[in-house]
């Protein structure tokens, strides 16, 4: 009986010890760091690797160090020419201070979600709606650069965020296609106009040489008659000018008239 009880001790004294030392040991891996509180206070940041604790007496929590994909829910933006959008967006975090993930934020992926929300509505609604369509890499580098400044005291390094839809109205979508169209009729009545302003100027440099040679008038009439002509055309209604005409009735005009 004494040596059954005692067998008994044996066993759960094994089992303890193999119970203390395996909550003792903690093995991070390359990525993870562990923070280490002592009796409620921090004591230091252990890892990667093999680290061993104090059970009862001290706590570690991991942290995980590789960026973190945070994918920001449709946020309704009012553009500063009052233009209601629904943009979306992701933003690219990681842990560079753990310490300062843990015990300044109690939960740092949940905190930088809902101040990448407002940065997104702020930083948005100081735009007009041409520059969210026209240059996104720049209001991406803001909300990055804003949202970053706000998180550095958390421990927190935003790598990069990136707007990833905006949605318009139907009726926003109608009024920005009607604008193009009327752009792009504005853009041709413009060239037409210019056109028509340098063919008009090569015909007054034209008329000038002309005037210069009244035979070469003469000469530009016959050599309009040869275009006619090789159209095949039955009638051909051709004008002729009076001063070419003035000479011959000189002739035949009697003293009588």
């Amino acid at each position: 009986m004494l040596m059954d009880l005692t067998w008994m001790v044996i066993a759960v004294a094994i089992i303890a010890g193999a119970s203390f030392f395996s909550s003792a040991i903690r093995i991070f891996r390359e990525y993870e760091r562990g923070v280490v509180f002592t009796l409620g206070r921090f004591w230091k940041v252990k890892g990667p690797g093999l680290v061993v604790i104090i059970p009862l007496i001290q706590k570690v929590i991991r942290v995980d160090l590789r960026t973190v994909v945070l994918e920001v829910p449709t946020q309704d933006v009012i553009s500063r020419d009052n233009v209601s959008v629904k943009v979306s967006a992701v933003v690219y975090l990681r842990v560079v201070d753990p310490e300062k993930a843990i015990i300044q934020v109690v939960d740092y992926l949940n905190a930088t979600s809902q101040l990448a929300q407002t940065m997104l509505r702020s930083v948005l609604g100081k735009h007009q709606l041409d520059d969210m369509l026209a240059e996104r890499e720049k209001l991406n580098t803001d909300i990055q650069l804003a949202l970053d400044a706000q998180t550095d005291s958390w421990g927190i390094k935003v790598a990069n965020v990136e707007i990833k839809q905006v949605d318009l109205t139907e009726s926003m979508i109608r009024a920005i296609a009607r604008q193009a169209e009327a752009e792009r009729e504005r853009r041709a009545k413009v060239i037409h106009a210019e056109g028509e302003l340098q063919a008009a100027e090569k015909l007054f440099q034209a008329a000038k040489i002309l005037a210069q040679e009244p035979q070469a008038i003469l000469l530009r009439y016959l050599e309009t008659l040869t275009v006619i002509g090789a159209d095949k055309n039955t009638t051909v209604v051709f004008p002729l000018p009076m001063d070419l005409v003035a000479p011959l009735l000189a002739k035949f005009k009697t003293p009588a008239d």
